[in-house]
């Protein structure tokens, strides 16, 4: 199981901090009806017991920041409302986290093995980690009215505009706000799988989930701008297992409507026959194994294709989103 390390600090913007969070929480909520257990603990942490957030909600019981980092975990450093010159204000708490993290966060970063510790930064939290010097080369990007501050306090970065998040090794930044729970659903859609992230961002209805770099719709998410309680419910059986035989009948079944009527409803609100929307999914299964070094014939039958043919006639044909 993963800690995820809130750092809250005095005004801290209540939804970089809960956005993200009850990401996590559906995460695990999706794990326990699938019978597997939680992948993440949450936990709220600061240099002082309690803080006053954005919005004037006072945030209480924080835990001290720890004296070690045993477990595998990944700190959230938050933003804060205003200028640059008012965010880095480098008062008491600010300068404790600081020292904290370069005392106790960079030398796991450095050291810390693949799938170990990580910082992940929201907004104007990306200040505070170049301030702590755990930017240094790396790319990293904030919200786009602190772009200059964050080149200022690391000169030595490449900093990236335009971008809901970057990744860059252990460290993961995002432009603030929304964007954390667009880095929090890609988070979990590499640790936990993309089905699982899709149900989460359902649960959101976050169904335009953006990438560090693409701002296509991962398949697992495409045709799912409607709030069709029947259809989803089909959407979510195809993504969790695409490779499985799926007749219509059978997708008729689950939404409880005759066949003929769900054709209807997936042209009405998903603008794609059901047919085609899972031969799609296939197709990104099979692409996905194609990219992990598989075969061309287990890439087919992992994806549920009948033959290496049927899949290279597949990935000849494309569904626009």
């Amino acid at each position: 199981m993963i800690d995820l390390l809130f750092l809250v600090l005095p005004d801290t913007l209540l939804l970089d901090l809960a956005g993200p969070a009850e990401a996590f929480r559906l995460a695990n909520q999706q794990l326990a009806r699938r019978g597997q257990p939680p992948a993440f603990r949450l936990r709220y942490l600061g240099p002082d017991a309690g803080a006053s957030s954005s919005v004037g909600l006072q945030l209480a019981g924080l835990e001290p920041l720890p004296a070690t980092l045993d477990a595998p975990s990944w700190v959230f450093l938050l933003g804060r409302p205003g200028e640059a010159q008012s965010v880095v204000q480098r008062g008491p708490a600010w300068i404790d986290t600081r020292d904290w993290l370069s005392r106790r966060l960079a030398p796991a970063l450095l050291h810390g093995a693949p799938g170990g510790h990580r910082l992940l930064t929201v907004c104007t939290g990306a200040l505070l980690a170049a301030d702590a010097g755990l930017v240094g080369r790396r790319r990293a990007t904030t919200h786009h009215e602190m772009l200059d501050a964050l080149r200022a306090m690391a000169p030595q970065a490449e900093v990236v505009a335009n971008r809901v998040f970057v990744l860059d090794g252990p460290l993961a930044t995002s432009a603030g706000i929304t964007a954390g729970i667009d880095l929090a659903l890609h988070l979990i859609g590499e640790h936990c799988g993309a089905s699982l992230a899709a149900a989460v961002a359902q649960t959101m209805v976050v169904f335009v989930r953006r990438g560090p770099q693409d701002p296509e719709l991962s398949p697992m998410l495409a045709w799912r701008r409607h709030l069709h309680p029947a259809l989803h419910r089909v959407q979510d059986a195809v993504s969790a297992a695409p490779a499985q035989d799926w007749p219509l009948a059978r997708m008729a079944e689950l939404a409880h409507v005759t066949p003929r009527h769900l054709t209807r409803l997936f042209r009405e609100h998903a603008g794609v026959t059901p047919r085609d929307y899972v031969e799609e999914l296939r197709r990104t299964m099979a692409r996905q194994a194609l990219e992990h070094g598989a075969s061309r014939a287990r890439a087919a039958k992992l994806a549920g294709f009948s033959s290496e043919q049927q899949l290279r006639r597949a990935l000849q044909r494309a569904t626009p989103a």
